[in-house]
């Protein structure tokens, strides 16, 4: 075999070994259940248990919030995040979590957020105790 075979083989080669590992850190969607079962980090989204309200003081931590949501299956479970609460998020419709879970509390790195249209007239307050007031 000539030479560029061999070399055009190996570059073949180093290409496909390359997309399998790009495929292989990818994730989908998870459940609490599934994101309990290994301990890399998991997409999990769901919705925000306002019944149960949320944690966040910001004179005595800034950095802690925390709060319970529920998953696609229903599942509810205790979410710590250990910065900020993000600005609007009372008014969030969906969530997806970016995180593990540990002891039956899933620790998250990253909260995204899907906002409501500017045209959906559901109000919710929650108050400095963490307590949620709905209006309608």
């Amino acid at each position: 075999m000539k030479k560029s075979a061999i070399i055009g083989l190996i570059t073949i080669a180093i290409c496909v070994c390359f997309l399998v590992s790009l495929n292989a850190d990818t994730s989908n969607y998870s459940t609490f259940n599934e994101a309990a079962k290994e301990s890399r980090e998991f997409h999990v989204m769901g919705f925000w248990e306002k019944s149960k309200g949320m944690f966040y003081d910001a004179q005595k931590d800034a950095n802690h919030f925390s709060f319970f949501m529920k998953d696609a299956k229903g599942d509810v479970k205790k979410v710590v995040y250990n910065g900020t609460k993000p600005q609007d998020f009372e008014k969030s419709e969906k969530l997806v979590l970016i995180g593990k879970m540990d002891d039956g509390t899933f620790y998250a790195s990253k909260i995204l957020m899907k906002c409501p249209s500017k045209y959906n007239d559901n109000l919710v307050e929650v108050k400095q105790d963490g307590k949620v007031k709905q209006y309608n």
